[in-house]
């Protein structure tokens, strides 16, 4: 099955049964031997966490966390941020997994591999109100982006330009980011307070065509 995928997001919904978790680090073994780009949220940083080795030196992987995922992902490999965890800690996590994208998911979101010139910031207003999910548009979005990605550097599409993989991968990370956070703003004008995470959903084709858009022919 590997071999027919572009990208692989591992995390929502899937549990820490230790069956389960081994499995998974069998899949992102296999995953990256066969250079295939990973995104990881919840419960695959719970792994991470556990084998931070499972992923150190990857430098096509994109893991997801929230702030206190953040903080438990920097104590399992020995950094200490001293409570940064924006710019400067965002920057040592991704330095201390050899190059690993980070994106630090909260009121704005840090994007880093551990470089100066690879960490940005997605700062685009979102919504007033986070519901437990909503993480789940953020992997999709940059799974999405990063399986285009391949498509565009093994030179399947008639595209223009010639940016290399680090450049493309931080492009897909921000992308996600930044679709993610039109989408939460979107459902949050319409939903309020009674926001659900399923609400951003319905909301990835207006936000995708906002800030992305299709090319014209």
């Amino acid at each position: 099955m590997l071999a027919h995928l572009h990208s692989l997001v591992i995390g929502p919904g899937l549990g820490r049964d230790d069956l389960m978790q081994d499995t998974v680090a069998e899949v992102i073994a296999a995953a990256r031997e066969r250079k295939i780009p990973l995104v990881l949220d919840a419960d695959a940083l719970w792994l991470v966490q556990r084998k931070p080795d499972l992923v150190r030196g990857y430098k096509e992987c994109v893991l997801t966390p929230n702030v206190v995922e953040f903080g438990r992902l920097a104590q399992s490999v020995g950094v200490d941020t001293k409570g940064d965890t924006g710019k400067e800690g965002c920057k040592a996590l991704a330095d201390a997994l050899g190059g690993v994208m980070v994106v630090r998911k909260g009121g704005v979101d840090w994007i880093s591999d551990g470089s100066d010139e690879r960490t940005v910031v997605g700062e685009g207003e979102g919504g007033r109100k986070r519901s437990g999910g909503q993480g789940d548009t953020l992997t999709g979005s940059i799974g999405t982006l990063l399986a285009w990605r391949n498509m565009y550097l093994e030179k399947q599409w008639d595209t223009e330009g010639n940016m290399g993989r680090e450049e493309t991968l931080m492009l897909a990370a921000w992308g996600g980011s930044a679709i993610t956070r039109e989408c939460s703003r979107l459902a949050f004008q319409k939903r309020g307070r009674s926001l659900q995470a399923s609400d951003l959903t319905e909301e990835v084709p207006v936000a995708f065509e906002a800030l992305i858009g299709e090319k014209e022919e």
